[in-house]
């Protein structure tokens, strides 16, 4: 019996590979893809040059009961200090709920214009491509470890870094809905550091974050159109 000991201890470690392995070949690109068909999820998508040389990309998608000039109003506003990001509030609108009006003073979104991520202005995303009713890129360039962002499109990247494009992508189905992609893209140094956390928190939150961010634009854009609009306020 004591020559099979070696052979049962191994067991555990054979489990652990068969599980990572299924994960890494099985698991891991259909959550990177959710909701995208192969078509959504190998095509490209403007914005994507902005990041040619990338570490990582995902391609989430759903369908909208609404078309695109109905959708993008609660895209273009989105942002901390503005109409939140319509996914978990406590997490990333430092508990304020995201807005359920559509508010005209957030809809003339430009090229280049700042969206702050976190209520304090600390951090946020630039509008990097805006063509309206169909195309919506946000990108987030951070020095590591600070967290302090800087415009990539200026200047050289660190050593130490992470570069990100986060797209929406809004096509009229013949229902008259839309389809919505997101298209999320990026790259980071140093990869010894940055792949663990992208695999490990990075994917598993941006997935929940996203499928939460599908289910809030439906329940907004099934809603009365009357009950959509505020001319001054948010809430």
């Amino acid at each position: 019996m004591s020559g099979n000991r070696p052979m049962f201890r191994s067991l555990p470690r054979a489990g652990a590979v068969m599980a990572a392995v299924t994960y890494g070949v099985v698991i891991r690109p259909r959550l990177l893809t959710w909701g995208a068909t192969r078509a959504e999820a190998a095509g490209d998508w403007p914005g994507d040059e902005l990041i040619p040389q990338y570490d990582g990309q995902s391609t989430m998608a759903t369908t909208l009961p609404a078309p695109p000039d109905a959708v993008w109003p609660w895209l273009v506003q989105m942002g901390c200090n503005r109409a939140g990001w319509y996914s978990f509030d406590r997490l990333d609108n430092a508990g304020r709920p995201s807005a359920e009006r559509i508010v005209a003073q957030w809809q003339g979104l430009k090229e280049g214009q700042r969206l702050e991520a976190v209520p304090d202005g600390g951090a946020w995303f630039t509008a990097a491509l805006v063509e309206p009713e169909r195309d919506l890129v946000l990108r987030m360039t951070l020095e590591l470890p600070s967290g302090h962002p800087f415009d990539a499109r200026f200047g050289p990247l660190s050593g130490a870094y992470t570069d990100a494009v986060w797209g929406f992508h809004l096509r009229r189905t013949e229902q008259d809905g839309t389809r919505l992609v997101v298209r999320t893209r990026g790259r980071s140094r140093p990869r010894p550091i940055t792949r663990p956390l992208d695999l490990l928190l990075w994917e598993p939150v941006h997935l929940l974050m996203q499928l939460r961010q599908f289910r809030n634009l439906r329940t907004r854009v099934s809603a009365d159109p009357q009950s959509r609009t505020d001319a001054t306020t948010a809430r």
